[in-house]
């Protein structure tokens, strides 16, 4: 019988918890699926040590993306940081592993995300018409079919990366909602490696890490 995988906690304290989610674990609960989830492994996780305690969701990742996710353990401290989002997170780093080569070793790439009725989402390059989106990328290393990309957001809005991977002609490996061909890592190569945000109780500004899978790294080796 599979045990289940522990929680893999970057960082903890009495106001917040950090941690990196594994690929293919949704991180809040759908209509379809309640338990299989971050957020269920986080207040089980609490509630452990104490019934009364509680776990509210500040931000999340997709489903196929793994990496940093940082949960709040008041409401008022999940508001503080929903309301005050732009100044409160300073860097949103990700590391994606894409098809092909960019066709510059480093760039940004600026749209306005729009949603189809089947929740696609893609890009308008018309001002205003969507959600503006901005993500800065640059190469880090690669070979003649998959480049490794340091990615930068300055904005987190839905399958934002994904679509602008997809954009440039580089969709991000094992995303074929968003036009990739292959999938030689069996998920897919998106991870947040990187978090920097201003703790809203302390003000401290605090940075958290966390490794990029070994598999992003051999396929580009």
């Amino acid at each position: 019988m599979n045990k289940e995988k522990r929680l893999d906690i970057i960082y903890e304290d009495k106001d917040i918890i950090v941690v990196n989610k594994p690929s293919k674990l949704l991180t809040i609960s759908t209509d379809n699926e309640k338990e299989k989830t971050l957020f269920h492994k986080v207040i089980t996780y609490e509630k452990k040590k104490n019934k009364h305690n509680k776990i509210f969701i500040v931000h999340r990742l997709d489903k196929d993306t793994s990496g940093i996710v940082l949960f709040a353990k008041s409401e008022e401290l999940k508001r503080k940081f929903q309301d005050n989002w732009d100044n409160l997170v300073r860097v949103r780093e990700y590391v994606a592993i894409v098809e092909g080569q960019p066709p510059k070793e480093k760039g940004t790439i600026r749209s306005w995300l729009k949603e189809t009725k089947t929740l696609l989402v893609y890009s308008s390059k018309r001002m205003g018409d969507g959600k503006e989106a901005i993500t800065h990328y640059r190469k880090v290393m690669g070979n003649d079919k998959f480049t490794m990309l340091d990615i930068l957001i300055d904005t987190g809005r839905k399958n934002q990366i994904r679509v602008h991977m997809s954009d440039i002609g580089c969709p991000i490996v094992g995303d074929k909602k968003y036009n990739s061909k292959t999938n030689p890592i069996r998920r897919m190569g998106l991870h947040a490696n990187k978090l920097v945000v201003v703790h809203p109780v302390t003000n401290e500004e605090m940075t958290f890490e966390c490794d990029i899978p070994n598999s992003f790294i051999k396929i580009v080796e």
